[in-house]
C-alpha cells in the first residue's frame, strides 16, 4: 500500500485562461466547427421545443375538455406526430454538414 502524496496548494494569484484558437496547430482530421452527431443543433433544440409544446396541448385538451375535445385531441395527435417529425427530418436532411460528415 503506498501512502498518498501531498499536492503543493495551488497559488491564488494565477488565473486560468482557456486556450486561444488557433486552426493551424489542428490536426488534418480535426475540425471544431463540425456538430459531432451530424445533426444540426437547431433542429434538435426545435424537435424539444415543438415535443414539449405539443404534448402540453394534448394534454390540456385531454384533460380540460369534453368527450368531443379528447376525440379531437386524438385526431390531432394521429396526423399532427407523422407531420411534425417529416418536416423536422427534412429539415435536419437540408442543414446537415455534408462536408464533415460524423465518423
Amino acid at each position: 500500500m503506498s501512502t498518498p502524496t501531498m499536492r503543493a496548494p495551488l497559488d491564488p494569484s494565477h488565473v486560468g485562461h482557456n486556450p486561444v484558437r488557433d486552426d493551424t496547430k489542428l490536426a488534418p482530421t480535426e475540425d471544431l466547427d463540425r456538430e459531432p452527431d451530424g445533426v444540426p443543433h437547431r433542429v434538435v433544440g426545435l424537435t424539444a421545443l415543438f415535443a414539449v409544446m405539443f404534448a402540453m396541448l394534448i394534454g390540456f385538451m385531454f384533460l380540460m375538455g369534453s368527450t368531443v375535445t379528447k376525440i379531437a385531441a386524438i385526431i390531432i395527435a394521429v396526423m399532427a406526430i407523422p407531420v411534425l417529425v417529416g418536416r423536422l427530418g427534412s429539415h435536419a436532411a437540408t442543414e446537415r454538414d455534408r462536408v464533415h460528415p460524423s465518423r
